[in-house]
């Protein structure tokens, strides 16, 4: 039978072989190497050879798996500086105060976890005390996303360092009395230290990459020179399962990001078990991140094992790491010498030979304790390695046990990351290991003591200064005294109140037209960040390509198709776009990024991000949640909006529902604009309380969600009505009324309705008006709803204070006060949409809204499907009005006959 690997193609085989004699020459060289020495001794020369070419820069396929041992080898370990006997003392507080402060708060059933920051504190403590640029240092200092169940151990540091007191740690968890900590990293929660959430998992790493390509940004605009700091994310191995964690690394060796590092704590652990139980996750992710272009630097065992490799001469040692999968590697962890010598060495001969070199205590001090992820010397090669690695990012794979230090109770069991307290013996285990001046009378009534070597000790004045050397506390959030911006030119916006006259205009149209108008502005044109994910061209901005380019860390290296017109397709190196291709999620990770600009930098940057609005809060919902929680600023724009609009999409981009996902996001202002001038009176003020002068009890740290639509409608002029802006903000105003409509309605004492429409709704609204007069003798005004949310938001503020015994009226009520007759409602989404406001409307309530899937049909089919459209407004209006028995109920079965509804 033929060998099959004999006759499997090659890349080379596409190739005239130049010298046959000398191909088969190598060939029978590694052959023979294969039978005198066997395969392992052979497989060990190919890979040292293909780590050759690549040195020499000889074009070859990368190795995609370096065998299970660390990349630096302890002899080229560089010496770290500093005194690493007084870093272990750091670290032994930190690791007490963490399980202390989560031990103390499980009394109370508030949780936390104690086994993750176990594992990982040399990561953290080896970064704070020689790498992590605080925010004096130059530029804006590091940007730190700290693993988010490791945040005990933050806190732990910053009350030795005295930022936090006794009395924050007892308030771990427990926030609502004051001087709480957050469960996690939260900016909101507690924006003087942290300045990423990451909890969400997968998010940290996704914003990392795209909070370091937003520095080169900032950077190669000119807008602030921040190529010194450096981006370090903190991850777990099983945190890496979210698809999130991988989705942009190619994003990130494409452009040669080497200002970032990821950190990955590889305890073998996830939440329930192993990560990969029957297989090796540090080899699956090496290969992953080689594959993706990265730098790869692993740092596994510990100076314990130095002997062991020196002793293995036939490589079985490494040949059988390799092949032990990590839940065994747990095992061995929680399992005595015997089962060692056997269940590991005793499987190859050469191994057990090795194994009798070795005592008890070195095998147990090899496979209980020393991880590469433990010991400051070897870490710190790893980050000096990643640091100074230039044209790639860099990947730290930190092998480590989840529990470490926290006894035999805690160490590698699968239900470690639940477990939420140490016993008091334990605690006792645990500070002689440590070696903690903690007596036993300092447990008083079985509670655990804090521990502080107190203010002026070596330990807190050696902390203290090396932050200082590396530019104050971190992690920190600074509050920038940020000088407002100037307001742009009035006429970018007066533009907008003379409408569109005879010409049909699409909202989303108008909005481009207001950004490209804003963009050229003096003052803060250079500070507005457009982010679109592959569909400018859709959104009609095309031609914002020429003028302001998209961002490319190469600039443009061809010639584009189409130079010689006049809306070309230009990249540059200050490009001002950020044209992300087909990625919503790296939209957002952009816009968070731009939108804390003036936190993280202390540059205030203003972003807009349109996207088809059915993907947005729908897919990437999450993220709008991080941008809340990091306090971002700027405007989401919701493009071809609504059910109805989209003709012959389908279901799939059919929005009827962002308004009511957008409406739970408490940073969240949704607007729902139907005009040109509701749009431009929303970004003027948006402008103004986020990035000018916020009024008392305004929180500037909001972002705007704004649906607009790709349908062109005729825009009217702005009503010249007092209380219009205000109406427009607050999310309800008086368009017009039968009368000012100029409608001709017979009777002087007709019946009346109130019709509110928001966005698109409003023009069959208006169709509906004409026809409730001309044909039914009924007279309507009509409203325009801008703002269904922020309506329901000021009614709940008004009932919160009638509670505390403050009579307001609610601003829907008090607009709506003195209107004739009921109210219908009508949008192009969910009825509940509209129906958010219902219960603090005194008339009569009824609501029309698109709820279902959407279909592809043409705009009217899909109305007239949805009953949504002009007809079926006024069937509803007339059936409401004939329950109050204002018109004959046989007019309601003669309007549905005369429609065809």
């Amino acid at each position: 039978m033929t060998d099959p690997q004999a006759i499997q193609p090659s890349a080379l085989d596409q190739l005239p072989d130049r010298d046959p004699e000398e191909t088969a020459e190598w060939q029978a060289s590694l052959d023979a190497v294969a039978k005198a020495a066997g395969p392992h001794r052979a497989a060990y020369l190919m890979r040292r050879t293909l780590e050759r070419a690549e040195g020499n820069g000889i074009a070859l396929p990368k190795l995609l798996e370096t065998d299970y041992v660390n990349t630096i080898p302890t002899a080229a370990e560089p010496s770290a500086p500093g005194d690493e006997e007084m870093e272990r003392k750091i670290t032994a507080w930190n690791r007490w105060n963490a399980a202390a402060m989560v031990t103390r708060g499980a009394k109370h059933g508030v949780g936390g976890h104690i086994a993750t920051f176990a594992s990982a504190a040399w990561l953290y403590e080896t970064g704070f005390n020689h790498f992590f640029k605080g925010k004096e240092a130059d530029g804006s200092g590091d940007q730190l996303y700290i693993q988010g169940h490791a945040s005990p151990g933050i806190y732990a540091r910053a009350f030795l360092d005295g930022r936090l007191t006794e009395q924050h740690l007892d308030n771990f968890r427990q926030e609502a009395g004051g001087n709480g900590l957050p469960s996690y990293p939260h900016p909101r929660r507690l924006p003087w230290l942290w300045e990423f959430p990451t909890v969400s998992m997968g998010l940290g790493p996704l914003s990392a990459i795209y909070q370091a390509r937003f520095n080169r940004y900032l950077t190669a605009r000119g807008i602030k020179d921040v190529s010194q700091s450096h981006v370090w994310a903190f991850l777990g191995d099983g945190e890496m399962d979210e698809p999130e964690s991988t989705a942009a690394l190619a994003l990130a060796s494409r452009e040669g990001l080497d200002n970032l590092t990821f950190v990955i704590n590889c305890n073998l652990q996830r939440l329930d078990g192993p990560v990969r139980a029957n297989f090796k996750i540090v080899q699956e992710l090496e290969a992953q991140f080689r594959g993706a272009g990265w730098n790869v630097v692993k740092s596994l065992w510990g100076s314990a094992w130095d002997e062991l490799f020196q002793l293995d001469t036939t490589g079985a040692l490494v040949r059988r790491l390799r092949e032990v999968p990590d839940a065994q590697v747990q095992t061995y962890q929680t399992r005595g010498a015997a089962y060692i010598r056997e269940d590991f060495f005793g499987k190859d001969p050469a191994l057990a030979e090795l194994a009798k070199l070795l005592s008890d205590d070195k095998i147990l001090e090899c496979f209980h304790l020393s991880r590469g992820g433990h010991e400051a010397r070897k870490v710190f090669a790893a980050y000096k390695a990643a640091v100074e690695f230039k044209g790639a990012p860099t990947v730290i794979l930190a092998q480590t046990v989840k529990g470490h230090t926290l006894g035999e109770g805690f160490a590698s069991k699968n239900a470690n990351h639940q477990m939420k307290k140490l016993s008091v013996d334990e605690f006792k285990t645990m500070r002689d290991l440590l070696e903690l001046p903690i007596s036993d009378s300092q447990f008083v009534d079985g509670v655990v003591p804090y521990g502080h070597p107190g203010a002026d000790s070596p330990e807190v004045r050696y902390l203290q200064e090396r932050r200082a050397a590396l530019g104050g506390p971190a992690p920190a959030r600074r509050t920038h005294a940020l000088a407002p911006l100037p307001a742009p030119a009035e006429k970018a916006f007066a533009s907008f109140d003379k409408g569109s006259g005879s010409q049909n205009i699409a909202t989303t149209m108008a909005f481009v037209r207001l950004v490209k108008d804003l963009v050229r502005d003096k003052e803060t044109g250079k500070r507005w960040v457009p982010i679109v994910p592959d569909e400018a061209r859709t959104f009609g901005m095309e031609s914002l390509f020429p003028s302001l380019g998209i961002y490319s860390p190469k600039g443009q290296t061809y010639e584009p198709v189409d130079r010689d017109q006049l809306m070309y397709y230009k990249e540059a190196k200050n490009g001002q776009i950020l044209n992300e291709g087909i990625t919503e999620a790296g939209s957002m990770a952009d816009f968070i990024a731009a939108s804390t600009a003036y936190s993280t930098h202390g540059e205030a940057m203003i972003p807009f991000y349109i996207f088809y609005s059915m993907f947005g809060w729908q897919r990437t919902a999450d993220q709008m949640w991080q941008l809340g929680d990091q306090l971002g600023r700027g405007f989401l724009v919701g493009a071809t909006a609504g059910r109805t609009t989209l003709t012959g999409e389908g279901l799939q981009h059919a929005d009827g529902h962002s308004p009511v996902i957008a409406a739970t996001n408490p940073a969240a202002l949704s607007y729902d604009p139907a005009f040109a001038y509701e749009i431009a009176t929303i970004v003027k003020d948006g402008l103004r309380r986020m990035y000018g002068e916020a009024a008392p009890g305004e929180d500037p740290n909001v972002f705007y969600y704004l649906t607009v639509y790709n349908e062109p409608m005729p825009q009217p002029a702005k009503p010249s009505a007092p209380g219009v802006d205000e109406g427009i903000l607050k999310g309800l105003y008086r368009f017009n009324t039968a009368e000012s409509a100029g409608v001709d309605v017979a009777a002087a004492n007709a019946p009346r309705i109130q019709l509110l429409g928001s966005g698109t709704a409003i023009h069959w609204v208006l169709k509906a008006q004409r026809l409730l007069a001309e044909e039914w003798g009924v007279a309507s005004d009509v409203w325009s709803a801008t703002s269904w949310t922020e309506l329901r938001r000021d009614a709940l503020e008004a009932d919160a204070a009638l509670l505390r015994g403050e009579e307001r009226l609610p601003y829907v009520r008090r607009a709506l006060q003195g209107a004739e007759g009921p109210v219908l409602a009508v949008s192009d989404y969910m009825r509940q949409v509209p129906d958010q406001i219902a219960q603090w409307v005194d008339q009569d309530w009824s609501s029309l809204g698109a709820d279902g899937f959407g279909l592809s049909d043409t705009r009217e089919a899909a109305r007239r499907h949805f009953g949504v459209d002009a007809e079926s407004i006024v069937v509803a209006a007339l059936a409401q009005l004939a329950r109050r028995g204002e018109v004959k109920a046989t007019a309601v079965k003669e309007a549905r006959e005369r429609y065809g509804l």
